[in-house]
């Protein structure tokens, strides 16, 4: 149904119709947008499954290792070994522009190079199982920072998603529609109001010739 407020003027037709190109074009840009944000979001998804059962393995390994070495090793000789830590890790965090979204971007770096260095003690009074269970954490860092990063990057994107659906929708179903409607409504008005005028016309013709006849028989009706 077209709304009252609406003025059926031709002027009023044309931005009808410009608005209505309009909205298409932004319907069909949005809905590639969706398509797009989803087929990434699942590649996503498919990484983050992928990683967290990586990382999970990786933690259940090195937790599993390091109880092995807590019940071989006093508390006093593990409290020690790993009092002071002999390699640091430096996080920088950024971000990068996918399909309006601000994705984190995680890097890090280490005091050494050397991926070995991670060992904090010595290896007379330690146990073999502690050396696997360090070895295992310093493993799956990597992996658990790009699961971080692959997990926030599928939250922000499924919120975008959302957004991007719900505009859909109200373009499709709310906006076109009802402008569709207007400019039908408009259409009508107007070849309404122009068959009207047409009438009017020619009754106007019609009275015009019958009053230009009847001036022609009274005046032929008039004696010489």
């Amino acid at each position: 149904m077209a709304k009252k407020q609406i003025n059926p003027t031709r002027m009023e037709l044309t931005r009808l119709k410009r608005k209505l190109v309009t909205a298409r074009r932004g319907h069909k840009l949005l809905k590639d947008k969706r398509d797009e944000l989803m087929r990434q979001f699942l590649d996503l998804v498919r990484e983050n499954k992928t990683l967290r059962e990586k990382v999970e393995a990786g933690i259940h390994a090195a937790n599993k290792n390091f109880v092995m070495a807590r019940a071989g090793m006093s508390d006093e000789v593990l409290n020690v070994a790993l009092m002071a830590p002999s390699q640091e890790v430096y996080l920088e965090a950024s971000a990068k522009n996918v399909m309006s979204v601000e994705i984190p971007v995680f890097e890090y770096r280490t005091r050494s190079a050397d991926a070995n260095n991670v060992y904090s003690y010595g290896f007379a009074f330690t146990s073999g199982d502690l050396d696997d269970s360090v070895k295992s954490l310093a493993e799956v860092l990597p992996d658990l920072l790009r699961l971080a990063e692959v997990e926030k990057s599928c939250q922000l994107m499924a919120v975008e998603i959302e957004k991007t659906r719900r505009r859909v929708n109200a373009l499709e179903h709310v906006m076109i529609p009802e402008v569709e409607e207007n400019i039908k409504y408009i259409t009508m008005k107007l070849d309404e109001n122009e068959r009207s005028t047409q009438i009017r016309l020619m009754k106007v013709k019609d009275m015009m010739l019958e009053d230009a006849h009847h001036y022609k028989e009274h005046q032929d009706a008039m004696p010489v």
